[in-house]
């Protein structure tokens, strides 16, 4: 297991990062490192003798926190943002069909369960839990922000 990372590389979190109950001062779940933030991997270490974990300094932050290697790629690698995130709400702001069969009305609530950005070509998409087990790849652009409330949200698609 070789690390894919050294000291001094500056890497770049591809996933926001909470507090799992081991950084002091700061309640479980809180988010502690926005993804898209910018560090410095000063230490590698395991965890369970299977994974390894990256001490990261943001220093734009002010916080050292471990990253698992998933969560990172090369600051200088390109990086694509995107406007949600796993467990997020989100409304979609156009029907979505499946052969003509529209599974998801304009307007229907759902949660992201996946983030899929590395489809440069069709931009950001999210695999999204509509409720029944209904999961729909959907992209980026058919989506808003679900937690303004319904009377944003109906706003929201009014805009589209």
């Amino acid at each position: 297991m070789l690390p894919q990372f050294e000291y001094g590389d500056e890497v770049r979190l591809i996933r926001n990062v909470r507090n799992d109950g081991t950084y002091p001062g700061m309640d479980t779940g809180a988010l502690l490192i926005r993804r898209g933030a910018v560090g410095c991997v000063y230490d590698v270490g395991t965890y369970l003798q299977d994974q390894l974990i990256y001490r990261v300094h943001f220093l734009s932050e002010g916080r050292t926190v471990g990253c698992r290697e998933e969560e990172l790629i090369l600051a200088s690698a390109p990086w694509i943002p995107n406007l949600f995130e796993f467990r997020d709400n989100v409304i979609a702001t156009r029907s979505l069909a499946v052969r003509g069969q529209v599974l998801v009305k304009r307007g229907q609530v759902g949660s992201i369960m996946k983030v899929l950005r590395d489809q440069p070509e069709d931009g950001v998409q999210y695999h999204v839990h509509f409720g029944d087990g209904l999961v729909l790849q959907v992209p980026e652009q058919s989506l808003a922000m679900a937690e303004a409330g319904a009377g944003a949200a109906l706003e929201v698609l009014d805009e589209f």
